[in-house]
């Protein structure tokens, strides 16, 4: 009887494993060292925001189960912010503000970086990241052009594999060490 008990498969294991994922790819040591991505907790939480939305786009091409699947993988995401900040020690009388903040900051990023991405250059996805990632900070244009790079890679990689896969947790992003601007 525990048996089966014992054996049962958590229902969103795989939505935690594509999360898990997308944070460590976003914890790259390149981007912070070699991209100059600033390592702060700023930084940090629009890494994280980037690759979500490059996985959330992406699934939300691929009809409507992956679609689903994806919004399981945001729901999470905004969870593991909201647990964040008050880690972080935010108070609780301010977290429904901060979180609406976020969440603002999170569709008006995915926007810009849709926008961008139907444009065949890097020149406004790099504008972009410069804004959002660098923080406007014009000593890292460099830095921003390698980031706009990457992304187009990972989108590439992205759509050249199956939503099941992404689904599953079993996702592959570009190493961001190989990637040139």
């Amino acid at each position: 009887m525990f048996q089966r008990l014992r054996f049962r498969e958590d229902p969103h294991g795989n939505i935690r494993r594509l999360y898990g994922a997308i944070v460590a790819q976003a914890r790259t040591p390149e981007f912070y060292t070699d991209y100059g991505v600033p390592d702060t907790v700023e930084g940090r939480f629009d890494m994280v925001v980037l690759h979500v939305y490059l996985v959330f786009r992406r699934l939300a091409e691929a009809g409507e189960i992956a679609r689903v699947h994806g919004q399981e993988m945001f729901d999470l995401f905004i969870e593991d912010m909201d647990a964040n900040m008050r880690e972080l020690g935010v108070g609780d009388l301010s977290v429904p503000r901060k979180m609406q903040a976020m969440a603002e900051g999170y569709y008006g990023r995915a926007g810009v970086y849709d926008t961008a991405l139907r444009d065949a250059g890097d020149g406004k996805l790099a504008a972009a990241l410069l804004r959002n990632v660098y923080a406007g900070n014009k000593n890292t244009e460099a830095g921003a052009r390698r980031l706009a790079r990457y992304v187009r890679h990972a989108t590439k990689g992205l759509a050249d594999t199956k939503a099941g896969e992404i689904e599953s947790g079993a996702i592959a992003f570009p190493d961001p060490g190989e990637v040139r601007a």
